[in-house]
């Protein structure tokens, strides 16, 4: 005879969706045991009875009043009657593992060449109603576990996955190449599409991720169009490259051309002349450094107008010019007759005079440079040879 069991408990592990406990014969004063996150129905004859939450149950007649309509259980608390206990664990089953079985045959909307493709990814699976699951899925089963829930909705995942792969590559023109930044959006549609699936069986799909997609590498046409499709890229990405490397040296030159223009400025404020009296340098560094100078008399401009020019600009710049004009000849012939000019006003000189008759200005130096020996051949405040201030 049989053992009537006085206790009844859970006696799976936390990976079971489905346990039913191996003992059929009860007392009425049996202790049923359920777990927090556990429901526990009783079945007599195949039919499900009634459902009992977490906590300690005794089995007596008033406990179970589904089982009292169909047999007449006395209450002397001895009688043994014959039922079945399924424990179904609903906690939240994580990362069980799916994939399909077969490759998806399609042609790349983009490049144009067939290609097969597979699927995998992760799910989490949690009991939604007991009662459906135990009526649609158990059966004769003594136990369901997280692989053979997975074996019973392979049909339905195949199915649906590869079609909504397809589909959607073909409907978004989505190359294989560039598949793997659609898998967040082919986890959010799918989920979508299954869920109804797996709840018509009393199951909940909380989560569902597609985590890779099987790519043919190693064929000889998908490595082709892959180096195709790579190479493409690094071409745009090299000329990227050149034309930021062109605008950084553009930049550079340009910073450059500042930074000397602000040296220069700042050159000009610590030696005190401006940009005109360097341009009257500059002007009269090239008159003298031209072997024609004799022009500048065929379009009726004297040497004395020119050195009367540096007066008007400053005595700095004027010093510049005459000292500039005085090294034209080499070998200068003297003239018998040179207009003078002050070199104070620029005023013309009476010949052989000493002091300006316009501001008074002395205008006799001595002949000969203290330093190198040049001889003057007009008045000025330095020696045009060596640069050594002239004796007054």
């Amino acid at each position: 005879m049989a053992k009537i069991a006085d206790i009844i408990k859970y006696e799976g592990d936390n990976s079971t969706f489905v346990w039913k406990h191996p003992c059929e014969d009860f007392n009425t004063t049996t202790q049923l045991i359920v777990h927090e996150s556990q429901e526990a129905i009783f079945f007599m004859n195949g039919q499900a009875l009634d459902l009992f939450g977490p906590g300690r149950h005794t089995l007596e007649t008033e406990n179970i009043p589904l089982l009292r309509r169909l047999v007449n259980i006395p209450t002397d608390g001895n009688t043994p009657f014959h039922c079945e206990v399924y424990f179904i664990n609903q906690t939240e089953q994580m990362a069980i593992r799916w994939g399909t079985d077969s490759k998806v045959q399609y042609v790349d909307p983009v490049y144009k060449f067939p290609i097969s493709i597979g699927a995998s990814g992760e799910m989490t699976l949690s009991v939604a109603d007991s009662r459906q699951l135990l009526l649609t899925l158990v059966g004769t089963e003594r136990m369901i576990n997280r692989q053979q829930i997975t074996a019973y909705f392979r049909a339905i995942l195949m199915t649906r996955v590869k079609t909504y792969i397809a589909q959607i590559m073909k409907a978004n023109a989505i190359n294989i190449f560039e598949i793997d930044e659609s898998l967040e959006a082919f986890s959010t549609d799918l989920h979508k599409r299954l869920a109804p699936d797996f709840l018509a069986y009393g199951i909940n799909l909380n989560r569902f991720y597609v985590t890779t997609i099987v790519k043919p590498d190693g064929e000889a046409q998908y490595e082709k169009f892959k180096e195709l499709h790579f190479r493409q890229y690094a071409d745009i990405a090299e000329a990227q490259l050149q034309q930021k490397v062109g605008i950084i040296e553009q930049q550079t030159e340009a910073q450059k051309r500042i930074i000397e223009s602000q040296s220069i400025a700042q050159k000009r404020m610590q030696e005190g002349y401006t940009y005109q009296q360097e341009r009257g340098f500059d002007v009269a560094q090239d008159a003298a450094q031209n072997e024609a100078a004799g022009q500048f008399s065929n379009m009726g401009i004297g040497l004395g107008m020119m050195a009367g020019v540096g007066g008007t600009v400053g005595g700095m710049v004027g010093g510049a010019v005459s000292d500039a004009f005085a090294g034209i000849q080499t070998n200068p012939v003297q003239p018998t007759t040179l207009n003078k000019f002050c070199d104070q006003c620029g005023a013309e000189l009476t010949p052989g005079a000493t002091f300006c008759d316009e501001c008074g200005a002395m205008q006799v130096s001595p002949d000969i440079c203290t330093k190198c020996g040049f001889k003057f051949i007009k008045p000025g405040k330095f020696c045009p040879k060596c640069g050594t201030k002239r004796e007054e």
